[in-house]
């Protein structure tokens, strides 16, 4: 990591706690204990209220900021990465939201890192896309976020069809499938269907509410029981 990455990091380190030990920022940066003084006397010469000492620990006060948008080159890459697969893989409205805000973000940077976000040699290619999956997709991610149940025509792998009526939890991207995890009214139980199988969506108006044994918390702890 450049010095200048380590001194933003510790910044950032600094801004989440109230208070942070040179011992813990040295291993959480892989450095050594020496070097975490040394730049903490920078960083107070640079101007940055650091209040503390070696041997106690260090806090910045709780109304200091930095200006909302630095990153790092891996930070960089990691946000157009992210980008490049939203805008392959995700319905064409997510696909957009996913391009303005990189725009938005590439306006802001300084020179040097703007051209990073295009030079970014990482890319997420689709060629299996299917405009029936990605407008199903959109349908879905509206109902998950305004909690509407939703009717699915959906036909299982081994080609049986059937309806269900679906509380939708969530959405998950298992590459290259799509998938929605929801408490299916039919089964009375959690169910994850592949979206792709869908042959035909109809978000209901009729809204739903967390009920016992049937939120999305409560499907993660049967995952994670397994």
């Amino acid at each position: 990591m450049r010095r200048a990455d380590r001194l933003f990091q510790i910044v950032q380190i600094l801004r989440a706690r109230r208070v942070t030990t040179a011992s813990y920022l040295a291993e959480r940066l892989e450095v050594s204990e020496r070097t975490i003084y040394r730049d903490m006397r920078d960083l107070v010469r640079s101007g940055i209220p650091v209040m503390g000492e070696a041997g106690v620990g260090y806090a910045l006060p709780r109304q200091f900021d930095l200006p909302p948008l630095m990153f790092t080159e891996d930070e960089i890459e990691a946000l157009v990465l992210g980008a490049r697969i939203v805008r392959s893989w995700a319905d064409p409205e997510l696909a957009r939201a996913a391009r303005d805000a990189l725009d938005k973000i590439e306006n802001v940077l300084p020179p040097r890192l703007r051209d990073r976000v295009e030079q970014t040699a990482l890319f997420a290619l689709n060629f299996q896309r299917s405009e029936s999956t990605s407008a199903v997709l959109a349908q879905l991610r509206v109902a998950v976020r305004d909690r509407c149940r939703v009717r699915l025509d959906y036909t299982r792998g081994d080609g049986v069809s059937s309806e269900r009526v679906v509380r939708p939890l969530c959405l998950s991207f298992v590459p290259p499938i799509w998938m929605l995890t929801g408490w299916c009214e039919l089964r009375g139980d959690f169910r994850n269907f592949r979206i792709d199988r869908v042959a035909a969506l109809e978000v209901l108006e009729d809204t739903f509410e967390d009920e016992p044994g049937r939120t999305l918390k409560d499907f993660l702890r049967t995952v994670e029981a397994r």
